[in-house]
């Protein structure tokens, strides 16, 4: 016969990886139990960076603040023809830019003056050609607008 045992005396191999298993798993909880017994896993309470979150909120604030202001009930006063023209008409008409008749310049007004009143006045209140509405002035009402085309107009030689 031969000196060779035929019999397992040993662990299996998975015998021997679920004993590392319940080992490694054992373990842990153990860890876990202790620490919990000792207060080591309740919640740390940490008290907001104050400072810090003071500094983010001065670096990041607006530069400007920009406030609205009540807009005026009080009854609008009408501007004068004259008035009018030195505040928007005159930027134009004054030099003649892009093709505007010039303040009593009776060659330039003569072909207008002769479409009459009414159509100066609605070419002015709506715009024509290169002139803007109301020339540019949407706050002024249409008495406005009439008193600085009669006002153009009679510089020029009219009789509005």
């Amino acid at each position: 016969m031969s000196n060779i045992d035929t019999d397992a005396k040993g662990y299996s191999l998975g015998q021997i990886l679920l004993a590392t298993f319940v080992g490694i798993v054992g373990f842990a909880l153990f860890v876990l139990l202790v620490a919990k017994i000792f207060g080591v896993t309740d919640k740390i309470e940490v008290a907001a960076p104050t400072a810090a979150v003071a500094k983010v909120e001065e670096n990041i604030k607006p530069v400007a603040v920009v406030e609205v202001a009540a807009a005026d009930t009080g009854a609008k006063v009408e501007k004068s023809g004259e008035e009018v023209v030195k505040a928007s008409c005159a930027m134009c008409h004054a030099a003649g830019l892009m093709n505007a008749p010039k303040i009593g310049d009776k060659a330039q007004w003569g072909p207008r003056i002769a479409q009459g009143y009414e159509t100066l006045v609605k070419h002015a209140i709506d715009g024509i050609r290169t002139m803007p509405a109301r020339g540019g002035n949407s706050a002024l009402s249409d008495t406005e607008v009439a008193g600085a085309v009669k006002y153009m107009a009679n510089a020029a030689g009219a009789g509005f």
